[in-house]
């Protein structure tokens, strides 16, 4: 679950990482009278996204009817996807220096990871691929935590005085709990800015919650940006599928979810596009239906490519459950199967039998057949 800045920041406040003066406007009006209160200050969109700036979606206003002007400006505006409902009036801070700093989690680790730039401001991934040198990453063991012998080597190098690699590795420490404690799949702040009397504030905030953790954070989880989703991600959810409709043309069916994205990223390699992620799992005799008439219900969808691998889940029931619903839908597009594990030799022989189709060897050319098929 995505956060807006305005709501993400409070999570660093708490932690005792300081954050400018402001509050939240749906209207000029509203924007003009914090400017009253707090002075100079900067207007920014609340959208649970980036590249607000370069979107126009961020403005600095010297007097309170500036912010009145760049806020009827900034609302109503789409960024990302996103319409602008609100935007965060927040005093302006003079900055001596601009940093970056995040804690994530770490796909290549398999744990949390602490980033640090002293060159903030800019995307990080920019930042990785044009200047790794200057980009700080510490793999954090979560049993323990941040050392702090460790970060404090980690900074050395990167062009930080005494003072400021102090406070950054303060405010690094505090960022680190924020993310453990609200069960962040990442906790970013950029730019942290580094005022002019030496302190350290965050001007930004981007907090993602781990969804498998929204029991949890029942209460964290209100103050987060829904989803958007299409009539066919709605329809999906409310019965307990997990679908994203994508722009391709080649449907999609598989169990799992790493079988799934493979069989995606198969899709892709030999040039087509597929048309959704949908994962059915081993209950596919009970969804198989809702779940056909979802990819079905998509007008672009050229062709179908339907890849089982069955190891607790068998191949035989998941084939099963798919043909009865072929057999109530009674689709007319061309279809292509891969079936590989327990219940396999079951299953090819139900599929020959009932649909006459012969399921290939290998997954790779029952992608291409439907990548064709789609064209």
């Amino acid at each position: 679950m995505n956060f807006e800045e305005h709501a993400a920041k409070p999570l660093l406040a708490a932690a005792g990482i300081a954050t400018p003066p402001g509050a939240v406007a749906a209207s000029a009006d509203a924007a003009e009278a914090i400017a009253r209160r707090i002075g100079a200050c900067v207007v920014k969109a609340q959208v649970p996204t980036g590249k607000r700036g370069k979107a126009g979606g961020i403005k600095r206003a010297a007097t309170p009817e500036e912010a009145a002007a760049a806020a009827s400006e900034i609302l109503g505006m789409e960024i990302g996807g996103h319409r602008v409902a609100r935007v965060l009036v927040e005093a302006q801070v003079p900055i001596a220096a601009e940093y970056y700093a995040a804690a994530l989690n770490d796909p290549e680790s398999k744990g949390p990871l602490l980033l640090f730039s002293a060159m903030g401001g800019i995307e990080v991934e920019e930042l990785a691929a044009t200047r790794p040198d200057a980009l700080l990453r510490l793999p954090i063991d979560i049993r323990r935590g941040p050392a702090r012998a460790d970060v404090e080597r980690g900074l050395a190098g990167l062009g930080l005085d005494g003072a400021a690699a102090a406070a950054v590795t303060e405010v690094l420490e505090k960022l680190y709990r924020a993310y453990r404690d609200n069960d962040a799949e990442l906790l970013e702040i950029n730019p942290l800015a580094r005022a002019e009397d030496g302190g350290l504030v965050a001007l930004d905030c981007k907090f993602v919650l781990d969804d498998s953790a929204l029991p949890r954070q029942a209460e964290l989880a209100a103050n987060g940006t829904p989803e958007v989703l299409t009539d066919l991600e709605t329809e999906a959810r409310a019965i307990g599928l997990r679908f994203i409709e994508l722009d391709g043309s080649v449907g999609v069916l598989a169990n799992g979810a790493g079988l799934t994205m493979t069989t995606i990223d198969a899709v892709r390699h030999y040039g087509g596009e597929p048309a959704n992620f949908l994962e059915i799992g081993g209950d596919a005799y009970v969804k198989a239906t809702p779940a056909l008439k979802l990819v079905l219900a998509n007008p672009k969808v050229k062709s179908l490519l339907i890849n089982f691998c069955g190891a607790v889940a068998r191949t035989d029931v998941m084939t099963g459950g798919v043909l009865d619903a072929w057999d109530e839908l009674k689709p007319s597009l061309p279809v292509f199967f891969s079936i590989h594990g327990t219940g396999e030799e079951e299953a090819v022989a139900m599929l020959r039998a009932r649909l006459g189709l012969e399921p290939f060897d290998l997954m790779d050319d029952a992608v291409k057949a439907a990548v064709e098929a789609a064209r």
